[in-house]
Parts: C-alpha cells; sequence; structure tokens
C-alpha cells in the first residue's frame, strides 16, 4: 500500500477528510519549501509540490506569481527534487508533485520518475497530459511506487471518466469548476452531484480542488462526500503576502492550515 493510501485509509478510520495542501517549490526562495512543508505538515496530510514551469496553463495570476518568484530564485527540477529529499531527512509525509508534461518529457519519463521516486516522492499530478496519451508514464510509475493522479472536470465524459479512474491511483483530483486555479468566494451549486457521480465510478479516493480556499468550502466539499479538499492558492497569497518575512509568514500558514484541517472533521 503506497503512503498516500495508507494515509486515506487512516483519516477514513478516523471518520475525517483530508486536507491536501499545495505550494509552488522554491517560491520565494528553495531554502524556505523545506521549513513550509514541516509547518503546513502539521496539519496537511498530503503535500502537493508545484514544480516551477514557463507557461503554467492550468494555473490563474496566484500561482503564476508563485511560479515566477521562483523560477527568479533559480528552482529548477533537479532542486526540487533536493528540496523532497531534504524534507524526507525529517517528515514522512505524503508528498505529490504538480509538473507539467514538458518537463517530464525533457528529463525522460522513466528517469523522471525513477529519480524523484528515489528522492521521497510519492505521487505526480500532470495536469495537461491526458489519460489517452499517459501509458509511458503510468508503466513508469508502476515500476517506481510512485501514484498517478489523474484530474477529472465537470466536462469529462462517462466514457472518459471510466478511464481515468482505472488509471488513476492514489487519488482522484476532481477539478470543482471549468477555468484555471486561484481563490473563489462561493464553490459552485453542481459540487454536490458532480461529487455523487464520480463515487459511483472511482475505486480510489476523490479530492476535490480549483477554488478552495476558506474553512467552509472545505467542511462543503467532505460533507458532500469527497474523501479530500485542495488547497493551493489561498496558501500561495499567503506566503506572498509576507514572503519578506519568514517568522510570520510561518505563523500565518500554521493558523491557517489548522482551520482548514478543523473543517475536514465533521
Amino acid at each position: 500500500m503506497s503512503r498516500i493510501a495508507a494515509k486515506f485509509k487512516e483519516l477514513k478510520q478516523r471518520g475525517e477528510g483530508a486536507l491536501i495542501a499545495f505550494v509552488t517549490a522554491g517560491d520565494p526562495k528553495p531554502e524556505l519549501t523545506p521549513k513550509i512543508v514541516e509547518t503546513l505538515a502539521k496539519h496537511a496530510d498530503i503535500i502537493e509540490l508545484g514544480i516551477p514551469f514557463s507557461d503554467p496553463i492550468a494555473d490563474g495570476p496566484t500561482i503564476q506569481g508563485a511560479t515566477d518568484r521562483a523560477l527568479a530564485s533559480g528552482t529548477t527540477p533537479e532542486t526540487v527534487r533536493g528540496i523532497i529529499e531534504d524534507i524526507r531527512c525529517a517528515n514522512d509525509v505524503p508528498l505529490v508533485v504538480l509538473t507539467y508534461y514538458n518537463i517530464v518529457f525533457k528529463h525522460g519519463v522513466d528517469g523522471f520518475v525513477k529519480s524523484f521516486a528515489a528522492a521521497g516522492l510519492d505521487g505526480i499530478i500532470v495536469p495537461d497530459l491526458p489519460v489517452e496519451e499517459a501509458d509511458e508514464l503510468l508503466n513508469a510509475t508502476k515500476r517506481h511506487g510512485v501514484d498517478l493522479v489523474l484530474l477529472v472536470a465537470p466536462t469529462t465524459t462517462p466514457e472518459r471518466l471510466g478511464r481515468i479512474c482505472v488509471a488513476s491511483s492514489g487519488f482522484l483530483y476532481l477539478v470543482s469548476l471549468l477555468g484555471v486555479t486561484g481563490t473563489r468566494e462561493k464553490l459552485s451549486d453542481s459540487i454536490g452531484p458532480l461529487i455523487a457521480s464520480v463515487r459511483k465510478v472511482s475505486r480510489v479516493p476523490i479530492a476535490v480542488g480549483f477554488g478552495i480556499s476558506k474553512p467552509e468550502h472545505v467542511a462543503e466539499v467532505i460533507k458532500c462526500g469527497a474523501d479530500g479538499a485542495i488547497v493551493g492558492s489561498a496558501f500561495v497569497n499567503v506566503m506572498a503576502k509576507y514572503q519578506d518575512n519568514e517568522r510570520r509568514m510561518l505563523e500565518e500558514l500554521d493558523t491557517f492550515g489548522k482551520s482548514l484541517k478543523a473543517a475536514t472533521r465533521l
């Protein structure tokens, strides 16, 4: 059983949902990311690290800004692999990277997965890789014991949903709305029926992302039947606000993370 699967099993036994926290690795500087993860891991059950990429098509302005700061600080995929190694020296929190396929392809699919697995990675999300073209990466993740987390959108057809659910492992990333990442004031009224329809097909836990930015959002998706909530832009906003004050940044992330995690306990 993978570390991600074990975490969801543990949470189910405790009767609570998963809080999955996303940050861009290297934002605002690479040496700070392990400290950020250490802080978030006090409350978050899974940490998602974005590998900065020059054309993040699925991301809104907040995470694009984080990507720009990370790239300006010199963060590369190799830097992120080193960050994961540093995190693993002190923490066993499940770690997932979100990366665009250009980065994976450039490094060689098997080599990329093998090297990150050796560093301590548990899962990979590639938002611009459709399931129809994912066989090579899927085979590589199976070889090296890494979960491949695939995405489902509100527009996903029943046929594609079935294929995605068969291929995905660890958890299924359910995109709550059309568009790009970013905070929202209110979740779509369709989120409940959407979770219910995917629940009928998925054999792995379902985590909802895009627009989840408040404790009440987290509570809502868990009440609607999701196994977890993914929060990204809201954490990144805190990091951007206090990027020149490390102590305050970590304090605010700790407080915010605690409030979000409390909302997963129904």
